[in-house]
């Protein structure tokens, strides 16, 4: 991830901040429209709760985005226990594009090319630890 596209995730991540549980909200509406299929697996999710796990996981790897090496256990992590709520390899795609529209919805003018191109590298980079994870995870139970 280029410096240019630290700062540009710094700088758009700073608008959406104060609007973040607007923002998730959007998120989820947009990601259950994308795929029904996936509303079951938030069935007895607080999505008040929700809402703010998922906003922090986002603001952990933007502040974090200068030492990415760092965050890696974590999303190991998320990956894992992801792979047991029912999460599978295609699921990351639909919640790309439900993040990808939400910022879009939020950002408004500021989302330029440049902003998409870093929030897609982001995006890619924590969905290829977490996938990796989920996959150690799937091939050990099998």
């Amino acid at each position: 991830m280029s410096p240019e596209d630290k700062a540009t995730l710094r700088t758009t991540w700073a608008m959406v901040a104060p609007i973040s549980d607007a923002a998730a909200g959007l998120f989820y509406d947009r990601l259950f429209a994308r795929d029904p299929s996936l509303r079951p697996m938030f069935a007895n999710a607080d999505m008040k709760e929700q809402r703010r796990k998922l906003m922090q996981a986002i603001a952990a790897v933007i502040n974090g985005v200068d030492h990415l090496d760092a965050l890696v256990p974590t999303l190991q992590t998320l990956g894992r226990n992801h792979a047991r709520y029912g999460v599978i390899d295609q699921h990351y795609e639909t919640v790309g594009a439900a993040l990808l529209w939400t910022l879009e919805q939020g950002l408004k003018a500021a989302w330029t090319p440049a902003a998409k191109s870093a929030w897609t590298v982001a995006y890619t980079t924590v969905a290829t630890v977490m996938r990796g994870a989920a996959m150690q995870t799937s091939e050990r139970t099998a």
